[in-house]
């Protein structure tokens, strides 16, 4: 490097000024993975994330000074620390091997590593790489959500890890887990009310254990009636007419005779809705009774009804 090249990087030339009055010798050559000649590092060492990384360098006696740098940061000088870095440490300095210690490894540790010796009064390295993995993690995903049914949704699971991971979208419906898409985006256009429910996203690099987390789905859509049947009663007992309605929201239950809203308590009946329920009930039935209703079920979407007879049935007597 020149005095120019040494004007616009300081920091630079101070590294390499600071190497050759460590060997007093002039830059050495690289010494290639599988050379028969000394420091042979070791090849390639793969961590996770938070684990310790060794490094060591395989020396002979024809070495007198050793040193590990860090791309261009000197880390050790021998047994001198030249690292401000408490997590790096020496292990061994002996006449066969010189290695040191990285713990707590994080992924801005991961790159080239130089074992830099002088041996026969001639300059020489070894590299090793360090690789960092990462489990995966999920670090941004869409928050449950609420929609009309026919809507367009987008669902987002965001996922970081070393290698990187792959994002796959399962729907948890009541049927089992069924697969959906393998990407971070799950579109779903004109959303219907069986894919409603919860939607699962699995983050997997083979570091670790994937990273699951899940996001709920609901699908508003407007009443149907499911079951409504006519019944029959004989005077004097007890008639029961039933409605069930499957909406979301849950419906809200009113009951006619003709164009006439019944009320609860009055005339004899109770009116009881619970859940896609609702039911009227006639504690002493009479002939007035008997005749058409109407149940209808609303919800914010829309409403929808169903007409029930309630007829006479003759007595049944024992003997």
């Amino acid at each position: 490097m020149g005095v120019g090249g040494c004007l616009a990087l300081p920091w630079r030339c101070l590294v390499v000024l600071c190497l050759r009055l460590l060997f007093l010798v002039p830059a050495g050559v690289p010494v290639r993975s599988g050379d028969a000649t000394f420091p042979k590092a070791m090849d390639n060492v793969t961590v996770r994330q938070g684990e310790s990384a060794t490094l060591r360098c395989t020396v002979d006696d024809r070495v007198t000074r050793v040193a590990w740098l860090n791309r261009s940061t000197i880390l050790y000088a021998g047994n001198d620390k030249w690292s401000i870095d408490n997590r790096v440490v020496i292990l061994s300095n002996t006449k066969t091997q010189y290695s040191i210690k990285i713990h707590n490894v994080d992924v801005y540790d991961e790159g080239p590593y130089t074992c830099s010796v002088q041996t026969d009064n001639h300059p020489k390295t070894s590299r090793v790489h360090l690789i960092v993995q990462v489990p995966p993690q999920i670090v941004n995903i869409s928050s449950d959500i609420t929609v009309n049914e026919g809507s367009s949704v987008t669902l987002m699971c965001l996922a970081f890890g070393r290698p990187e991971p792959t994002v796959t979208w399962r729907h948890l419906s009541g049927k089992g887990q069924g697969f959906v898409s393998e990407d971070e985006y799950l579109e779903i256009t004109g959303i219907t009310r069986e894919q409603s429910g919860e939607y699962e996203c699995s983050a997997v690099n083979d570091v670790a254990v994937p990273d699951v987390r899940k996001v709920k789905v609901t699908v508003n859509y407007p009443p149907y009636i499911s079951n409504a049947k006519n019944t029959g009663a004989s005077v004097g007992q007890k008639g029961i007419l039933q409605c069930e309605a499957s909406a979301v929201p849950v419906a809200e239950f009113q009951w006619f005779k003709e164009d006439t809203r019944l009320a609860n308590g009055l005339e004899g009946v109770r009116i009881e809705s619970k859940g896609r329920l609702s039911t009227l009930t006639f504690f002493n039935v009479s002939e007035k009774d008997y005749g058409n209703y109407t149940c209808v079920a609303t919800n914010k979407l829309g409403n929808t009804n169903a007409s029930i007879i309630l007829y006479g049935r003759c007595p049944v007597y024992l003997q």
